[in-house]
């Protein structure tokens, strides 16, 4: 990836101790290879940033509705699969606004942020002035390799045009034994309820964008990002075969959100 600046952080290098818990976690994956703007599910990054610097003014608000409020939830079992520990250096990769970066920050860990939409930055700047946030692309961090304790991406991989880069690049800014958390959406696994989510996703989803959102029409893109995305056998395939070891998974309602977590070997 070339040479890149060290990070503003600083702390003693720590031996790799997992300090998550384990109960509900599947293994798998190591065997297995502005208004009216949207991105195409190509992903370009220029299309992406735009898309989210039209959302920017009403992100974090929307996601609490079209979530019916489990984004927090979903941010909070992110922080505790992370297992971070005070003076730990954790870097939060899609950060947005800052809102999940912040939640970090609970755990004593200094917490940076980074994301590709300049739009979203400097909302979450007005927000959390005190939250540490950069722009920075997923396929090219701007850190030095092995510069963190902990990574972690929630709801922006699928986002990302170059899924497999983008995780070997994850794991390159990671020390060995340190962790990754991956939450996204995924696969509901009760057959049923799988229809209803869908349903809900194609048609309910966009229409309440257009009551909450500053760009609902960036929302269809989400919605048909979320259909293509791997389910959660087949994300731990592509995390194994990154880099990264000992990668389980645990489902969040149901399989609408699913964390993936490894280890950097």
């Amino acid at each position: 990836m070339g040479n890149h600046p060290a990070p503003t952080v600083s702390g003693p290098a720590r031996p790799p101790v997992d300090h998550r818990p384990t109960v509900g976690w599947q293994s798998g994956g190591v065997s297995r290879t502005p208004q009216g703007q949207r991105a195409s599910l190509d992903k370009q990054p220029h299309e992406v940033a735009a898309m989210f610097d039209g959302v920017a003014a009403r992100y974090d608000l929307t996601n609490t509705v079209l979530s019916f409020g489990q984004d927090r939830s979903w941010r909070r079992a992110t922080r505790a699969a992370l297992g971070l520990r005070p003076g730990e250096r954790v870097l939060d990769v899609g950060a947005g606004t800052g809102v999940s970066t912040e939640e970090l920050a609970h755990s004593g860990a200094y917490a940076v942020g980074a994301d590709l939409s300049l739009g979203m930055l400097h909302a979450g700047k007005r927000t959390r002035p005190r939250v540490p946030l950069l722009a920075g692309d997923a396929l090219r961090l701007p850190f030095a390799d092995a510069s963190f304790d902990a990574v972690t991406i929630s709801f922006a991989l699928r986002n990302v045009n170059d899924t497999n880069a983008a995780l070997r690049e994850l794991a390159r800014v990671t020390r060995p034994g340190g962790r990754l958390v991956v939450c996204e959406f995924s696969t509901p696994v009760n057959p049923a309820f799988r229809t209803v989510y869908l349903s809900y996703l194609m048609r309910s989803l966009p229409a309440v964008a257009r009551a909450v959102s500053s760009n609902p029409d960036a929302y269809v893109y989400l919605a048909e990002s979320i259909r293509a995305w791997p389910d959660q056998s087949a994300l731990a395939a592509r995390i194994g075969a990154a880099g990264w070891g000992r990668v389980a998974w645990r489902n969040l309602t149901g399989g609408v959100v699913a964390l993936h977590r490894a280890i950097r070997v």
